[in-house]
């Protein structure tokens, strides 16, 4: 077991998808338990494809439409599975980046009575925009001997959080979702307010 894990379980777990070894684990720094979803022999392998995947119950459960989460997972593991190795790992503690489930129910009743975008309708209620600490994934895919990795991101600020914490990331892999009338504003403010890279919307302002 990794000194920097405080509990590790593994198992098979049979999906749609096919066989993946999930690796749960309780990190000993943020005290939470995250699980991990590993696909094929990763010992002898370099630059590995991973999807670090923030919690959205709202998205990744129930199918939500005003964001990409639950498309970006789906889609990450689809491209995990064509790879034939790779690893997702799911980090919990970290719906609406980082404010919790009931803040960001509230924040999408001012993004619908108020036009507030995901960022403003945060502050508006006194919440920080982004408390998300991507040090547990680091630290997961260390115990799992991954020091290189691909990553599956449309945020150059996840590659940076990963680089600080020790992983090597050689390469980021956009994990671009279709814009519809639901996610459009969403994804617009990622794009404008949060830097990230979105080139299937439309350009915008100069």
């Amino acid at each position: 077991m990794h000194e920097e894990l405080a509990e590790v379980a593994e198992s098979d777990l049979m999906t749609r998808r096919g066989m993946f070894r999930v690796v749960a684990f309780r990190d000993r720094l943020d005290g939470r338990e995250h699980m991990a979803l590993v696909r094929g022999d990763l010992r002898t392998r370099k630059d590995v494809l991973v999807r670090v995947h923030s919690e959205c119950l709202t998205g990744d459960v129930f199918g939500a439409m005003r964001c990409e989460c639950g498309a970006q997972l789906s889609s990450a593991l689809d491209a995990i599975v064509r790879e034939g190795s790779g690893v997702l790992v799911y980090l919990r503690g970290h719906e609406g980046r980082g404010i919790g489930l009931v803040a960001k129910v509230r924040t999408h009743v001012l993004q619908d009575e108020q036009g507030l975008d995901t960022v403003d309708s945060a502050t508006a209620l006194g919440l920080p925009v982004d408390v998300r600490d991507f040090g547990a994934a680091a630290r997961l895919l260390r115990h799992l001997g991954v020091g290189s990795v691909r990553l599956m991101s449309n945020s150059t600020d996840k590659v940076d959080a990963l680089t600080a914490h020790g992983i090597g990331v050689t390469e980021r892999l956009p994990l671009l979702e279709p814009v519809n009338e639901h996610n459009i504003r969403y994804l617009t403010a990622k794009r404008d307010r949060l830097g990230h890279d979105l080139p299937q919307l439309n350009p915008g302002p100069p």
